[in-house]
C-alpha cells in the first residue's frame, strides 16, 4: 500500500511563504521538473497562496478594527 504524501509544514511567516512561493514559481516556469513534481509543486503553491491570502485578510481585518469600522483604502501620495 503506497504511503500518503507528507505535506510540508506551514510557513513561519507571510514573508517566508512569499519567498517559497516565488522560488516554486521560478522552478515551475523553468520547465525542467518531472510531471509528478509539477503536480506536487502546484499543490504546494496553492497552499502557500492560501496561506498568504489568509494572512493578508487577517491584517486587513485588524486595520478595519483600528480604524473603528471605517475602512479607508491606502493610497500612495
Amino acid at each position: 500500500m503506497p504511503k500518503a504524501p507528507v505535506s510540508p509544514a506551514a510557513p513561519a511567516s507571510y514573508e517566508a511563504a512569499l519567498e517559497e512561493l516565488e522560488q516554486l514559481v521560478s522552478r515551475l516556469e523553468s520547465g525542467q521538473m518531472p510531471l509528478e513534481q509539477l503536480l506536487s509543486g502546484y499543490q504546494r503553491g496553492a497552499e502557500l497562496l492560501k496561506f498568504c491570502r489568509d494572512r493578508l485578510e487577517a491584517v486587513e481585518n485588524q486595520i478595519k478594527v483600528l480604524d473603528e469600522g471605517s475602512f479607508k483604502p491606502w493610497t500612495q501620495e
